[in-house]
């Protein structure tokens, strides 16, 4: 899919390469430490000790365009799912670090000589805070979640990968959400409530008709990052009331035993958040300037978009708003992670992103601390589309970048 396809989520789903004809793939249904299940596919060619493995936390990437190129350098290729694939409702990333472990216990019960992982967009976030808490010794490791779940991460076996991809990794899901919620929300029961003067959609403030780039005071991004902050900081606040409710009726449940104190520990409260697509990077392209084209990872009109019912973070409970999508309270930033990313690693950009910015890469780059550390960029969008008609796609040169790395790394089995 090219630059030139329009529509919402244009740029997500693209064609895949052939897979050799000798790849043999088998399902494996895992359990968790912590007893759930997971599912895994892996797809492997003759002679393969080395294996890749792409998950995110909250997609099923059976199906990524990468998978067929990475087999047909020699590569077994690992995909996997969370506890909960497409619906990240209640997804608490402590808890997917279990199923990320889990799928690491298995493959090296596999045999295989290399294990790395491929983080791409939230997946770069989830594997990096993964090789953080797997390389600590399991009495520092993260106890209880943002909410104040307890999390087993110190008992469960944490299997440190030997070797991190990143390609197009954004900043952590928080830290996006931060970067694109709407501060110029004036009321969070009314979608349509603005504040006038932090509204990024109105040309007094520097908005312009698509497809003319906007343009922004500095003034204006400084109060409206500003603000972004204290509307995050508004539902973090939001969340913990709730939490402490619920906490104080489960405790009044174990001292007298009522059914109203269980049922009020039980009752659920489902965060609604409305207007998440207003980064002012995705309409003001001279913002941290890149190869981008207009237009948000939903599509080419973020001032509608914004609006509509697609977006980060729009539902979710108050523990999965404060591990996933609050950029002040999650553990799951890609910058506080990557000193903790000490194995071998490669970071490829894609020089079009619209969700990692050039400035973005930059920061996850230098915060990380592999000794063997190759960054490299690359033309191409978010999702590995191409930037022009007619051009390689993103994936197809990200591979090749991935594959020479790997080669230089570990033994490839001869192509097919």
């Amino acid at each position: 899919m090219t630059a030139g396809t329009t529509g919402l989520g244009a740029g997500r789903y693209l064609v895949s390469g052939r897979r050799p004809d000798a790849v043999i793939t088998s399902v494996h249904e895992l359990t968790t430490h912590d007893g759930a299940t997971v599912r895994g596919v892996l797809a492997t060619v003759p002679g393969a000790r080395t294996v890749v493995c792409l998950m995110h936390p909250r997609q099923d990437l059976t199906h990524h365009p990468l998978v067929p190129l990475l087999l047909q350098t020699g590569v077994a290729v690992w995909t996997q799912q969370s506890r909960s694939p497409n619906n990240d409702l209640t997804l608490v990333h402590e808890q997917t670090l279990l199923d990320v472990a889990a799928g690491m216990v298995f493959l090296r019960e596999q045999g295989f000589e290399t294990v790395a992982t491929l983080g791409h967009s939230g997946g770069g976030t989830l594997y990096a805070f993964y090789h953080e808490q797997a390389g600590l010794p399991p009495g520092q490791r993260i106890a209880t979640t943002p909410g104040g779940r307890p999390i087993a991460l110190a008992e469960a076996a944490m299997p440190v990968p030997d070797g991190a991809v990143f390609l197009a990794p954004h900043p952590g899901q928080g830290r996006l959400l931060l970067g694109c919620i709407d501060p110029s929300v004036a009321d969070e029961s009314d979608p349509l409530s603005v504040v006038p003067e932090l509204d990024p959609f109105d040309p007094a403030n520097g908005f312009a008709e698509p497809p003319a780039s906007s343009s922004y005071a500095p003034e204006f991004l400084e109060r409206y990052r500003a603000a972004q902050r204290d509307r995050v900081a508004r539902i973090d606040a939001v969340a913990r009331e709730h939490l402490a409710r619920t906490g104080a009726a489960r405790t009044a449940f174990k001292t007298g035993g009522r059914a109203a104190d269980r049922r009020r520990s039980l009752a659920p409260k489902i965060i609604t958040v409305f207007r998440t697509d207003a980064d002012p990077r995705t309409v003001d392209l001279s913002l941290d300037p890149s190869d981008r084209p207009y237009g948000s990872l939903f599509g080419r009109r973020p001032d509608l978009i914004d609006y509509g019912q697609v977006g980060f973070g729009r539902l979710s409970t108050p523990e999965a708003w404060l591990s996933t999508w609050s950029g002040l309270s999650t553990n799951a930033d890609f910058v506080r992670c990557a000193p903790g990313v000490t194995a071998p690693t490669l970071f490829v950009e894609l020089t079009g992103d619209q969700a990692a910015f050039p400035a973005d890469s930059r920061r996850m780059v230098d915060a990380l601390g592999a000794a063997d550390l190759t960054s490299t960029a690359v033309r191409g969008l978010h999702f590995g589309g191409a930037v022009a008609d007619g051009e390689p796609t993103g994936n197809e040169l990200a591979a090749a970048e991935i594959a020479g790395w790997l080669a230089d790394r570990c033994e490839l089995a001869p192509p097919d």
